[in-house]
């Protein structure tokens, strides 16, 4: 269970360093205001309709039945929408902002690496959005899988409505920490199969990370302002995954070494 806080510790962490370093932060935010008027109306235009359609058999219910049955179904459907949605929106903000996200990351494993050093990718820009959209397309699909999974499960009275969307936040968490990784993974040259591998090592790491982050992200606005950090609350959380030292954890380990006289405490 340590882990989940550990999670969700790289994400507070990667929120206080965009704040610290506010000219990144504001850069940062224009690819997901582009990304958020794509999405703004997207999401409740078709929602009732779907339903409607999945559901013919209910066409003769007596009332109230056929509108408690159809209202149930579309709150499902709804959530489920909203979960693919975040990591849609992941996805294209990540594509939209490449050049800058790319920077943003590399800045990052500057500041906490011991040795001031970041891994660099030697592909040409357009071959790594190409791996980029290409990748997110394959977890988009498997996300997706999972959707039609959950909200076949959704049709269950009661655990539909209550089990199925936890279990959607988590599983959207997942994807939504394997897109945000991406950016730092594929810098340093990781696969997408590897990268799935390497986050379904340490679940509870993952899910302390991007369950938070997802159901933040179903605020309007909130996910523009919380991009940049979760790019580089993803970072760190990437050189966690990686065993990669911090220079957080090299002071503890020197400090750890020295004779007790000489440990230096609270500075």
């Amino acid at each position: 269970m340590r882990d989940l806080g550990v999670g969700f510790g790289h994400l507070l962490a990667g929120q206080r360093w965009v704040a610290r370093n506010g000219r990144q932060y504001g850069f940062g935010l224009l690819p997901g205001l582009i990304t958020l008027v794509l999405y703004g109306a997207a999401l409740a235009v078709w929602g009732e309709d779907a339903v409607t359609w999945a559901t013919p058999f209910a066409d003769g219910w007596p009332s109230p039945w056929l509108g408690l049955f159809r209202g149930l179904l579309t709150v499902v459907l709804f959530a489920l929408a909203l979960l693919l949605a975040v990591l849609t929106f992941t996805a294209v903000t990540l594509l939209v902002g490449q050049p800058f996200y790319e920077s943003l990351s590399e800045r990052v494993d500057r500041d906490v690496s011991p040795d001031g050093s970041a891994p660099q990718s030697d592909l040409p820009l357009h071959r790594e959005m190409w791996i980029s959209a290409r990748d997110s397309l394959r977890i988009l699909v498997r996300a997706s899988l999972w959707g039609l999974l959950l909200f076949a499960l959704g049709l269950l009275p009661l655990v539909g409505q209550t089990v199925v969307p936890v279990i959607g936040f988590f599983v959207t968490g997942f994807f939504l920490t394997e897109e945000l990784t991406a950016v730092a993974l594929q810098r340093r040259g990781v696969e997408l199969r590897a990268r799935l591998r390497l986050l379904r090592s340490r679940k509870l790491l993952v899910w302390g990370f991007g369950t938070p982050l997802g159901i933040a992200f179903l605020v309007p606005f909130v996910a523009v302002f919380l991009m940049p950090g979760a790019v580089a609350g993803a970072t760190l959380l990437a050189r966690d995954l990686l065993g990669e030292e911090t220079a957080g954890d090299a002071d503890d380990a020197e400090d750890a070494d020295a004779p007790e006289g000489e440990r230096i405490s609270g500075c």
